[in-house]
């Protein structure tokens, strides 16, 4: 017990300090002194603490592990480091680094008030008090009442990785000074939409400055640039980053995370960067490659970006390399049944079915349409808009009960396969391009309308349920041969931002509530973890399933690790620009710190987790190009003001690659 006297006072046991000053006693006539069942207390839980060194915390995993109701982000009881299996001397430290930080956070947090009256001049006291609450109270953490509320956390930070080494993590480096610009002050936010109110999307003039404009913003670039050294330094040119191995992966042979990451480096201002980047697109991307490809990954990653790296930087260089890869693509167009093969050799281009089965995935078939209806209109070649619209005209000609599809399609027999309905892999982005669809073209194409409109009514009537705990968690189910499964991928989170965005359109105002409450499910699967990071996938309790009454949200060990992926970031950063609500930024924020603590990795780049449940958590040691290309985007986009990339003039693709409205 070699930090017995801190422990103790942590814990609450007499810790024998008299009024006067007195020599530290003996730890042997210490312990004599103490009481029978005091030592008896020691004993055990120093037992409890050896068992924590000799035991893997893994072995003892059940078949499911209910997440727990009120999981405290930072424990500080005794019993509680204890009970979560941490190593007392790791805690200890990091007391002593976090009452550090709180110092320098509330020096971060004069500043702040300063420049917001420099910024906000003569305005009355009411509005300056507002914008104060809504953006010093990011952190996510509650501070002790006489601190008022809570601060940033420090932006400009450098997170030591705590999972690439078995021991306790570095000292963190001092964060960096943050200086508000006193002529860019941060925007009062506008108030939420009214109980009731018609939610609309704010109508502003573009910007063409790109950059970020407050603290953070600039933390989030951090992070982006950290990903980009990593990938740069380990895995330049090839498809994905293995950070801490320090190697790379193929997938397609096709740089997929330089591509991904053009419109990120773009908007937040990386010019160096994105420099680096378009010279690679122009000399070493190879589309001529004896290599097959899926169409909708190629679709969505490449063409959607090599476009909208276009559309924002006006380079021909990006138009010129996604008119050659759009015309490779093109064979895996199926004119007979109507459905597209799911690969395509890019220099025989010769289209084949998947080599795990004899169908295609009814999301990718039907998750090409905007990528190939901007390029149709970039390029005059109206015959890729006419194909996009066939397999549309098609989808709509089989059955759908209530609007809703089976996952699987054949290419051959242009019929669905199976019964299996879900808004979660292999479902999901066919409903959300009905209604992007629509948006894209300026709301010329109804067809797009009523289908989606028709789908939306579907899903309430089938697949919209509740738990019954005290959080009545709204979450989208599945139907497994007609049968209702209580499941729900990480995927489905991109749905509320779906449905807010159709209600600002002119759609059921309803839709916006339900998003609301299915967005608030989201965030308790990264609240209610040990990380603050969500699982791929959650199981909701219900009758007769073993898990107990107590129990809304359970997680499977099998489906508890974490991609980097964006869906939740996505839903926060649409639902904040219609509502101004401050806690999307508030849980956005949190999110953010969570990839930081437990995701960084100390050669750069971050790493995707084997799971959430337990700090440190083991590591996949993989960095998806959708973690720059989305996640860190959306999360970007969440603190930006409405001119960047307003959505009353783009339409952003499931890759989150932004392509602007037009009418044909």
């Amino acid at each position: 017990l070699k930090n017995w006297w801190w422990a103790s006072k942590m814990s609450g046991l007499p810790t024998y300090n008299n009024a006067k000053p007195q020599p530290r006693p003996r730890l042997g006539k210490m312990w004599r002194q103490l009481p029978v069942l005091t030592r008896c207390t020691i004993l055990v839980l120093s037992f409890m603490l050896l068992g924590t060194f000799v035991f893997s915390p893994f072995s003892s995993a059940s078949a499911s592990t209910p997440m727990p109701q009120t999981e405290p982000a930072y424990p500080r009881s005794l019993n509680a480091i204890m009970g979560n299996g941490k190593v007392l001397e790791h805690e200890i430290e990091s007391l002593r680094v976090e009452n550090q930080r709180l110092k320098e956070l509330l020096a971060l947090r004069k500043r702040l008030k300063h420049h917001k009256k420099v910024g906000n001049g003569d305005h009355d006291s009411e509005n300056n008090g507002h914008v104060e609450n809504q953006d010093l109270h990011l952190a996510g953490r509650e501070l002790p009442a006489n601190h008022g509320n809570s601060p940033l956390d420090a932006p400009g930070a450098q997170h030591a990785n705590e999972h690439a080494e078995p021991h306790p993590p570095a000292p963190q480096e001092q964060p960096q000074e943050l200086e508000m610009r006193p002529h860019e002050p941060v925007a009062a936010a506008a108030q939420p939409v009214a109980d009731g109110g018609k939610p609309h999307l704010p109508s502003v003039q573009e910007t063409t400055e790109y950059g970020p404009r407050n603290p953070q913003q600039e933390a989030i670039v951090g992070a982006m640039k950290w990903a980009w050294k990593g990938y740069k330094e380990h895995a330049w040119g090839h498809d994905e980053l293995h950070p801490i191995a320090k190697t790379s992966s193929e997938w397609f042979h096709l740089g997929l995370t330089i591509v991904d990451s053009l419109d990120t480096l773009y908007i937040m201002g990386m010019k160096e960067e994105f420099a680096d980047a378009r010279e690679w697109v122009r000399s070493g991307l190879n589309l001529d490659q004896d290599v097959e490809v899926n169409l909708f990954e190629t679709t969505i990653r490449v063409l959607g970006g090599l476009l909208s790296a276009y559309h924002l930087s006006k380079d021909s260089v990006f138009l010129e390399r996604a008119s050659d890869l759009g015309d490779r693509l093109s064979a895996a167009f199926n004119p007979r049944s109507k459905v597209p093969f799911s690969d395509v050799n890019l220099h025989s281009r010769v289209a084949s079915k998947p080599k795990w089965g004899p169908d295609s995935t009814t999301s990718e078939v039907t998750t090409i349409q905007l990528e190939f209806k901007d390029l149709a209109h970039l390029t005059g070649r109206t015959a890729y808009a006419t194909q996009m619209k066939e397999i549309m005209e098609h989808i709509r000609s089989l059955p759908r009960p209530d609007g809703l599809v089976p996952i699987f399609i054949n290419a051959d027999y242009g019929s669905f396969s199976g019964s299996t309905i879900t808004l979660g892999a292999r479902g999901d982005s066919y409903y959300e391009y009905l209604l992007k669809q629509w948006l894209q073209t300026g709301k010329t194409e109804t067809m797009y309308r009523d289908m989606y409109v028709e789908t939306v009514n579907g899903i309430r009537a089938r697949l919209v349920k509740h738990t019954s705990g005290p959080l009545r968690m709204t979450y989208i189910a599945e139907l497994i041969n007609g049968q209702i499964s209580p499941k729900m991928d990480h995927l489905v989170c991109f749905l509320p931002g779906t449905l807010a965005l159709g209600a600002a359109n002119g759609l059921d105002p309803a839709d916006l509530e339900l998003a609301k409450e299915l967005l608030s499910t989201c965030h308790e699967m990264y609240a209610q973890t040990a990380t603050h990071l969500a699982p791929e996938i959650v199981h909701f309790h219900v009758p007769g399933d073993g898990m107990g009454d107590n129990t809304e949200m359970y997680i499977k060990p099998a489906d508890a690790h974490n991609l980097l992926r964006p869906e939740t970031a996505e839903s926060l950063f649409i639902l904040y620009r219609i509502t101004k609500d401050p806690k999307y930024r508030e849980w956005g924020w949190d999110m953010f710190q969570a990839f930081e603590r437990h995701c960084r990795v100390d050669s750069g780049g971050y790493t995707s987790l084997n799971s959430v449940l337990v700090v440190p958590p083991p590591v996949r040691d993989k960095m998806e190009s959708f973690f720059l290309a989305e996640t860190l985007k959306y999360l970007f986009l969440l603190f930006a003001d409405d001119n960047v990339i307003p959505l009353d003039k783009y339409v952003i693709n499931t890759e989150a690659h932004p392509l602007p409205i037009f009418t044909p």
